[in-house]
């Protein structure tokens, strides 16, 4: 089991996606427990003021200190913990990083917003940042549903296959293969002969190549990092001549 505390300015954005599908099932059999924590509720004034006008000036709030600290503080220390910072500056996050991630007991996710948090925060309240992608959103939210999403899955009894995860795109280090259901043919669109075979040796060799192909076509980058054996790097070589 993993439990994941998520420190929010809008804790309400949470309440859809982690009470459907199979993140709502895996939390109802305890599989996973998920805690959102409101930031605000922390605030010591009145108005529950939780950002600010930056020091120096610019555009924009910065999220406080004062009520980060006493939300972090409010959960109790569990061995196995991980305090992590949604941020645009953070490492990429990646299927490798969602692996890592799901061995700790605990996640903590704070969700940055507006302009960003003081820095202070990350200085000392935080045990790593993580990014989503190249791209800004109006706050961490969705990255941290796309991460306890990601990280979920490779906790045991989430999947109803665990074995799914293993072949899930990234998982290997390659995309995907193709994949095809009844009825075997749809308007004259057929389902490729070799699966149709019940030859299960030709089946992994046909959707080995075909994730190269498709990871060569369209993530190339990718073929830099994955590992390959000596009739991967046969199949690319011809996928190169054919391309040229």
């Amino acid at each position: 089991m993993i439990r994941f505390d998520i420190l929010s300015l809008f804790p309400g954005m949470f309440d859809s996606p982690f009470n459907s599908s199979l993140l709502k099932k895996a939390r109802e059999k305890q599989f996973i427990q998920i805690y959102i924590h409101d930031i605000r509720a922390f605030a010591q004034d009145r108005h529950r003021t939780a950002d600010d006008y930056p020091y120096g000036g610019g555009n924009g709030m910065v999220m406080k200190v004062e009520p980060v600290a006493r939300a972090l503080e409010s959960i109790d220390p569990l061995p196995g913990s991980r305090t992590i910072l949604l941020t645009p500056q953070g490492e990429m996050f990646s299927q490798e990083k969602a692996r890592v991630l799901s061995s700790y007991a605990r996640l903590i996710l704070v969700c940055g917003r507006y302009e960003g948090v003081d820095e202070r925060i990350r200085e000392n309240l935080i045990d790593e940042e993580i990014s989503i992608g190249d791209y800004i959103l109006t706050g961490g939210e969705l990255a941290a549903m796309i991460l306890v999403d990601a990280v979920s899955r490779y906790i045991p009894g989430v999947l109803g296959n665990e074995e799914s995860v293993l072949t899930d795109s990234f998982s290997s280090g390659l995309l995907e293969y193709p994949q095809y259901t009844r009825p075997a043919e749809y308007r004259g669109w057929m389902v490729p002969e070799i699966l149709l075979s019940g030859n299960h040796r030709q089946i992994e060799n046909w959707r080995r190549r075909e994730a190269l192909k498709r990871t060569f076509l369209r993530r190339p980058d990718l073929l830099e990092k994955a590992d390959l054996n000596e009739e991967d790097k046969r199949i690319i070589e011809e996928l190169k001549k054919g391309r040229s």
